[in-house]
């Protein structure tokens, strides 16, 4: 269309068609910038929110049936439950300080139990504990791009709460929020209202799951819930982008082909499993009018050791050779999952169960996976698990549930560390060495460690010291305890070490 502009534009002013011309190559000035036959130079125009407006309930339902259908993708999101969330959930550690910068152990005991019983019904139907609850809204967030948590709060009619704590959540579906509900006088974009300044008042979302059997226009079934009340979890790949989108977005295509691919070769093996000889006939000028071709069709049973001598004249037994599965299915397999896994921030090992490679392979891998990893899990943790923990707490303090000393400094009062899971010791004595020597040159301490494993610091210190008290009491003596090390000469040994103290 530009060339017939340029040679219109020509026959009547040439200077200004040159002029175009040298704009036009100006503004392609790089060679990526220009298609050609070899090169499309693809490109989208589009802002965030309406690329995801466009395609993003396609997405969100291609991920799903995937999920559903495909053991390697539901396999990639076990893998992602439990390396961001855990079996255990994100665990909380409370770090209240006093007015003196000390940390106050009491009132962070009283808070992790009063968060502990609220762990055990934490959303309104009372079906989930607070782990369960976590792994699938993870599963949701990372699989459908996004999902929702309403806040439940104080006195709600109809609703009778399952912890001491009002506090609760109600989960939705990514669903809930519709993708077509547009307002733009009043600052609503894909269900989301938004201010001038893009800051979020709250949400309209469906009463009902749309995919539910309810029969009735669904467009107006909305209520709006402030944005104070609804958690809204997303995984935004573009700045401005209000909605989420899979974390599969840019492997579905490959993941599809694959499933198709892997399924053919079954089929096909299976059917040349199934086929085991054939019958090669004789020459032409036997088939006469009562020679083979009147002939019945025969059926030859085929067992382990037979000898088979039913062959009429000038026939021969051939042996069907089957190629299926193809050699080249688990190089090209392989491939693809590597590919798979460089979309999805998970490891190839994992996602291949193929663990092959030397330690120092294995390591790099899981270091690099971990990072992944722990991306996610501080996505999830400050989107989600902060603010539900801060919330809650705010509601147990409200209603009487935590009394808080007077001697507190408000400010730290949602002071907190969220513990995930970690990296995993490939060679745990080779760990744990290296953690010593840390520990011994002073660039980690024992609670950084504690962590590392997955522990709270302050609850193995107290188990520990409760072994140790147990241990001394009942004349049990194991190496763990260094005591018996720097006393193990008796009473003579014992007043050694007291004078050297004093």
């Amino acid at each position: 269309m530009s060339n017939l502009i340029d040679k219109a534009i020509g026959s009547v002013a040439p200077g200004w068609a040159l002029k175009r011309q040298a704009a036009r190559h100006a503004l392609q000035a790089y060679e990526a910038a220009r298609p050609n036959r070899n090169h499309k130079a693809q490109r989208e125009p589009r802002s965030g929110d309406l690329a995801v407006q466009l395609a993003g309930k396609s997405l969100r339902e291609q991920a799903r049936w995937l999920d559903e259908n495909h053991d390697l993708v539901t396999g990639v999101f076990d893998r992602l439950e439990e390396r961001v969330v855990g079996a255990q959930g994100i665990g909380v550690e409370p770090m209240p300080l006093d007015n003196q910068g000390e940390v106050m152990t009491d009132l962070a005991a009283e808070i992790k139990a009063a968060w502990g019983e609220w762990s055990l019904a934490p959303e309104t139907s009372g079906e989930l504990t607070r782990p369960q609850m976590e792994r699938l809204v993870c599963r949701s967030w990372l699989r459908d791009g996004e999902t929702l948590a309403q806040e439940i709060r104080g006195r709600v009619p109809l609703y009778e709460y399952l912890t001491p704590t009002p506090f609760a959540l109600e989960l939705l579906e990514a669903d809930y929020l519709p993708l077509d509900y547009d307002d733009p006088a009043n600052g609503i974009h894909a269900g989301i209202e938004r201010n001038t300044w893009r800051r979020v008042r709250g949400y309209h979302i469906y009463k009902h799951h749309p995919g539910s059997l309810r029969l009735f226009d669904f467009r107006t079934g909305t209520k709006f819930v402030a944005a104070e009340s609804m958690i809204h979890l997303a995984h935004r790949k573009r700045l401005g982008q209000s909605r989420g989108v899979t974390i599969l977005h840019a492997v579905l295509r490959r993941l599809a082909d694959l499933k198709d691919y892997e399924e053919s070769e079954r089929v096909a093996a299976r059917l040349a499993a199934a086929l085991t000889m054939y019958i090669k006939k004789g020459d032409a000028g036997l088939y006469g009018s009562g020679g083979q071709q009147g002939s019945e069709p025969r059926s030859i049973p085929v067992a382990p050791g037979m000898v088979f001598d039913g062959l009429m004249p000038g026939e021969d037994v051939g042996m069907i050779e089957s190629n299926r599965p193809s050699s080249l299915l688990e190089g090209f397999r392989n491939s693809m999952l590597r590919a798979v896994s460089a979309g999805t921030r998970i490891g190839y090992s994992t996602a291949s169960r193929d663990y092959n490679g030397t330690y120092s392979a294995q390591r790099q891998e899981l270091v690099e996976a971990q990072l992944g990893y722990d991306l996610l899990q501080g996505e999830f943790i400050d989107s989600f698990c902060r603010r539900v923990y801060r919330d809650w707490l705010q509601m147990a303090v409200a209603s009487g549930v935590i009394t808080l000393p007077t001697n507190l400094d408000r400010d730290t009062l949602h002071n907190a560390i969220y513990l995930g899971p970690v990296m995993p010791w490939i060679d745990p004595d080779k760990e744990a060495k290296g953690w010593e020597r840390k520990i011994r040159a002073g660039g980690a301490d024992e609670a950084e460690m504690a962590r590392a494993r997955g522990r709270n610091p302050m609850e193995l210190k107290k188990q520990r010291q409760a072994e140790i008290d147990y241990n001394r009491e009942h004349g049990l003596v194991y190496s763990s305890d260094a005591y018996h090390d720097h006393y193990a000469g008796g009473d003579d040994a014992q007043a050694e070490a007291d004078d050297a103290e004093d």
